[in-house]
C-alpha cells in the first residue's frame, strides 16, 4: 500500500515538541524564559487531549519538567532550536504501518543566524523513538512548508520549495513528484509567498502554515489582513482568490474560509508583523489556537469552533513563539494513530 499523510485532524498518537534552549532565537535570559513559559503553556493544553513527548537538549530535561510537569515525557537529545514542526519527521502511513519522512534541513534556507547540525538529525532521532522507519528524501524542506487534506492534495509555497536558498535546480515538477511520493498527495496547490514579516531575520521565507491549512476535505481557512496599511492586505485577498479558483486532488472547488488577522500591525520595535491564527494546532478532541490579547481572538476561536465543532479550542498566548519566529503550528508534530 502507498504510505500517505494522514490530515493533521486525523486520530493522533502523541505530540512530539522540542525545548527552547540558549541560541541564536533567544537572544538572553529575558527572551528564553518567555520562550518556556510559552512552549509549556502549548504543551500543556495540548497534554489534555494526547500525550505529549518534548526532546530537551542534553541537560535541559530537569528544567524542562519543572515547567512540563510530571504528566509530559522529556527525553534529551542534542538540539540547535526548537521548532518540531520543521526539524522533526513527517509521519505517514499506509493504514497500519507509520514511518517517518526526514527531509533535509539546512536552517530554513541557510539563514544566516542558524545552526542546524543538530537539529538535521532530529528527525531520525524522534523516528527511532517512535519506533518506525525513516523515508528520506532529497528534497530540502520543512514541516511547516506543507499542509495536506489527507485526500490527495497538499498547499506549498513557490518561495519555499522552489527558493534556491533551499533546491537550486529543482524543477516545479520535481519538486511535485518528491513530495508526491513522499506524502502519498496527487495535487499541489502552490502559492506564491508568504507573510511579509516572514521574510524577516527569523522568518522561513513563506511557510504555508501561516497563510492557509486545510481544516477538512475541501475546506481551507485562508489568512485575510483586513488593514490595507498592511503590507499583506493585498496578499491575503490574492491568496483567498486564488484558492477560490483551485480544485483539490478529487476535483471539488476549494470552499475558503477566512480568517482575519488581529487588529495589531507592527511590533514595540516597529516592524510589522506576520500574527496569525492559522498558525493552529488539531489535535485528539481540540483545537490549541495562537491568541494575542487582542479583539479577534474570540473572532477567530469562533471561526474554528464552527469548522471543529466536535472539539475544544482553546486559546494560548503566541506572542512570545512568534517573536521567535513561529505559531503553535511550527513547535508541534502530530504523530499519527494507526490500526
Amino acid at each position: 500500500m502507498t504510505f500517505r499523510m494522514p490530515p493533521e485532524w486525523a486520530p493522533h498518537e502523541r505530540t512530539w515538541m522540542a525545548w527552547p534552549g540558549p541560541n541564536p532565537t533567544f537572544t538572553d535570559a529575558a527572551e528564553l524564559a518567555a520562550a518556556r513559559a510559552a512552549w509549556a503553556a502549548v504543551a500543556r493544553a495540548v497534554r489534555r487531549f494526547e500525550p505529549v513527548t518534548v526532546i530537551a537538549g542534553t541537560g535541559q530535561a530537569d528544567s524542562a519538567r519543572q515547567l512540563l510537569g510530571d504528566a509530559i515525557e522529556v527525553v534529551e537529545r542534542d538540539l540547535d532550536d526548537a521548532w518540531m514542526r520543521d526539524i522533526g519527521p513527517t509521519f505517514v502511513s499506509d493504514g497500519t504501518r507509520l514511518a517517518a519522512v526526514d527531509w533535509v534541513f539546512n536552517g530554513w534556507g541557510a539563514a544566516r543566524w542558524a545552526r542546524w547540525e543538530h537539529d538535521s538529525r532530529i528527525a531520525a532521532q524522534v523516528a527511532e523513538l517512535a519506533g518506525v522507519p525513516v523515508h528520506s528524501s532529497p528534497l530540502v524542506n520543512e514541516g511547516g512548508a506543507l499542509h495536506v487534506d489527507g485526500e490527495g492534495t497538499v498547499l506549498l509555497t513557490d518561495t519555499v520549495q522552489l527558493g534556491p536558498e533551499r533546491n537550486p535546480g529543482w524543477s516545479r515538477a520535481e519538486v511535485e513528484r518528491e513530495v508526491h511520493a513522499r506524502l502519498g498527495t496527487t495535487k499541489a496547490v502552490w502559492l506564491p509567498r508568504g507573510l511579509t514579516a516572514d521574510y524577516g531575520v527569523y522568518g522561513t521565507r513563506g511557510h504555508v502554515d501561516i497563510v492557509a491549512a486545510f481544516a477538512g476535505p475541501g475546506t481551507v481557512l485562508c489568512h485575510t489582513q483586513p488593514d490595507p496599511a498592511h503590507p499583506d492586505h493585498e496578499l491575503g485577498r490574492a491568496n483567498a482568490a486564488l484558492l477560490r479558483a483551485q480544485t483539490d486532488a478529487r476535483g471539488r472547488p476549494l470552499e475558503v474560509v477566512e480568517v482575519p488577522a488581529p487588529t495589531v500591525l507592527r511590533d514595540e520595535d516597529g516592524n510589522w508583523v506576520d500574527y496569525s491564527y492559522i498558525n493552529h494546532y488539531v489535535c485528539n478532541g481540540g483545537v490549541v489556537l495562537c491568541a494575542f490579547d487582542d479583539p479577534r481572538d474570540e473572532i477567530a476561536a469562533g471561526i474554528l469552533r464552527r469548522v471543529y465543532p466536535d472539539r475544544t479550542v482553546t486559546l494560548v498566548d503566541a506572542r512570545p513563539i512568534f517573536a521567535g519566529g513561529g505559531g503553535v503550528h511550527c513547535i508541534t508534530q502530530q504523530q499519527p494513530r494507526v490500526g
